[in-house]
């Protein structure tokens, strides 16, 4: 390390082979030709995800838990259809949701079913039968 014409030697390779063109050879910018598809994949991928996300400022995915789940689900397939012109399956949409929620935490009680099946006779209160007397 005496003097100043010293050459850095990364992995075996002098600086020289490491850069070519100024750009460094693992530098993301330079992606590979066989790579350009999965780039493009990934490009797609964030995009989904982001339209999703978007989405879900319409959508709370909160109600995915409660009796309007399934009007939620659809709501968002409707807006990602119309976003990427292209029909989604409610299981493509819970798939991109499994991304950011764990999906088994609002997957719906037992205990929803039976208070959504109760069922209770309807009587009118007695100050309504005796208002209508008078």
């Amino acid at each position: 390390m005496g003097g100043g014409n010293d050459e850095v030697v990364v992995g075996g390779k002098d600086k020289e082979e490491e850069e070519q063109d100024g750009m460094s050879v693992h530098s993301p910018c330079k992606a590979l030709p066989s790579s350009a598809s999965s780039l493009s994949k990934e490009q797609s991928e964030v995009e989904l995800e982001l339209t999703l996300l978007e989405a879900l400022e319409i959508y709370p995915p909160v109600k995915l838990r409660g009796i309007h789940r399934h009007f939620v689900l659809y709501g968002l397939m409707e807006y990602l259809g119309r976003s990427f012109d292209r029909q989604f399956t409610a299981d493509e949409v819970l798939q991109l949701l499994d991304r950011f929620y764990n999906i088994e935490m609002l997957k719906s009680d037992d205990e929803d079913v039976d208070v959504l099946n109760h069922e209770e006779d309807f009587t009118l209160p007695q100050s309504y039968f005796e208002k209508e007397e008078e």
